[in-house]
């Protein structure tokens, strides 16, 4: 039940009461972290593409043969080239009859697929005058395909083979095919065009992997943010199924302990049956108190998910689950300006304020020390929920990329991800807040500290 505080004499801190001292609170939920490793996995490359793009590539070669044998009559080794083309067919078409093209590889079937095609390409420019061949360029193809698809382990894997490739056919390989004798090029050349080629290949490798993993980690980071949500959406209208029950409910229960009472009121005390009905009435009594706190207390009920709430209560609300043994949690609710309204703002109770301001107070409660302190402030223009803590506080070097997904001091250690500042962020962000990550100061006690502001508040006298 929310307390009405007295706000003419300043801030009014109230402390949690030990544990066991209330009646049932709402049960505690999921961590971002087990809500995270709910979420299905990468589903990897489709087959179908990596197909559909070789395809294209025994195509051009063929033509590229083709032009060279019959367009331009260059001398060259054509059998060993048109046999490795036709391998190259062979097994593509292998691949669309034996396996449905929907079908998805896993990194390490991607990473040979890829690695079978830059061999295969190495195999022709042996045949066809190696890096001085100007389609050698083609060797960038499968590193930037494994970049944008792969992880960073075949990334390095094929992008090494295929600097090794690039380095054999620089020193081994047939002359390059010409109408006469093919031209000399001066050996250093030759050098600069193989380390291009090299530092081609790793650059293009670093970049379009690094492009495409934080491409993929803010998809994660948006998938988890939407698991949380819809979980604190789900609780919601379980609750709200509950308080429907609740007041269907009301009229048969009535009905049934009046029942009960005239019979109790009709029995012997030396009648058999006395015990009975003595339970009956007593357990009648139990369901009907049961659901009255179903439907009133706003701490143990989630059913208010459409309902006008005041701030203070509805941070209460998202904070009390996450109460521990050891850190006291204070509440405090002030005016800050003189023309501020006497009564704090109202907000719709909603799942993206509840789970948003949850993970910060979790977060908080993980590294407090003995305390946290939850404030809500408000003015005519504006409403802020500061938690603060009085822990180690956050690093320095992480203050500017905090909210961002996968950044926490702890990502990768028991199971954090370091995805719950940024699902708070974007939830609240989603109810029109704007989130702000600082320390206090030594003279404060030091300690992390999270603001959490909504311009326009709204109060109900408006």
């Amino acid at each position: 039940m929310v307390v009405t505080e007295d706000l003419s004499a300043g801030p009014q801190p109230r402390r949690e009461p030990a544990s066991g001292t209330e009646g049932p609170r709402r049960p505690m939920p999921p961590t971002v972290e087990e809500i995270t490793r709910r979420l299905p996995s990468r589903g990897g490359v489709r087959l179908r593409s990596l197909v559909l793009i070789r395809w294209i590539a025994v195509a051009g070669q063929a033509f590229t043969a083709g032009v060279v044998t019959w367009g331009l009559n260059f001398d060259y080794p054509v059998v060993p080239v048109a046999a490795a083309i036709a391998l190259s067919a062979a097994l593509n078409l292998g691949f669309e009859l034996s396996q449905p093209g929907a079908t998805r590889l896993n990194d390490r079937e991607t990473a040979v697929f890829l690695g079978f095609d830059t061999l295969q390409l190495t195999f022709l420019l042996f045949f066809t005058g190696g890096i001085s061949n100007p389609f050698s360029l083609l060797m960038l193809a499968p590193v930037a395909i494994a970049g944008s698809t792969l992880g960073v382990r075949s990334v390095v894997v094929l992008s090494a083979l295929t600097a090794l490739c690039a380095g054999f056919v620089a020193v081994f390989h047939f002359p390059l095919p010409w109408d006469g004798p093919p031209p000399e090029l001066p050996p250093i050349y030759m050098v600069a065009i193989w380390a291009s080629l090299t530092l081609s290949i790793i650059l293009i490798a670093v970049y379009t992997w690094r492009v495409a993993e934080e491409a993929r980690q803010m998809g994660d980071a948006l998938a988890a943010a939407s698991a949380a949500l819809a979980h604190e959406q789900r609780m919601a209208s379980l609750g709200a199924l509950a308080a429907a029950a609740a007041h269907e409910l009301g009229s048969p229960l009535s009905t049934i302990s009046l029942a009960a009472r005239e019979m109790q009121r009709e029995v012997e005390l030396d009648d058999p049956l006395k015990p009975d009905v003595d339970l009956l009435v007593e357990q009648s009594e139990r369901c009907r108190s049961i659901l009255a706190r179903l439907t009133v207390d706003p701490a143990v009920d989630v059913s208010e998910a459409y309902s006008v709430v005041s701030v203070p209560a509805l941070v209460e609300a998202a904070s009390e689950p996450w109460r521990r043994e050891g850190i006291d949690i204070e509440y405090t609710q002030t005016r800050a300006a003189a023309d501020a309204p006497q009564a704090p703002p109202v907000m719709v109770r909603g799942p993206e304020f509840l789970q948003g301001v949850g993970n910060l107070v979790h977060n908080a409660v993980s590294f407090a020390r003995t305390r946290v302190s939850v404030t809500t402030r408000w003015t005519r223009d504006w409403v802020d929920v500061e938690i603060a803590d009085d822990g180690p506080g956050f690093p320095e070097m992480l203050l500017d990329e905090l909210g961002s997904p996968f950044v926490s001091t702890r990502a990768g250690s028991r199971g954090h991800m370091g995805l719950g500042t940024f699902i708070a962020k974007t939830l609240l962000e989603r109810t029109g807040a704007t989130v702000r990550f600082s320390n206090r100061s030594p003279a404060e006690g030091g300690g992390a500290r999270v603001v959490v502001r909504w311009r326009n508040p709204v109060f109900r006298d408006t």
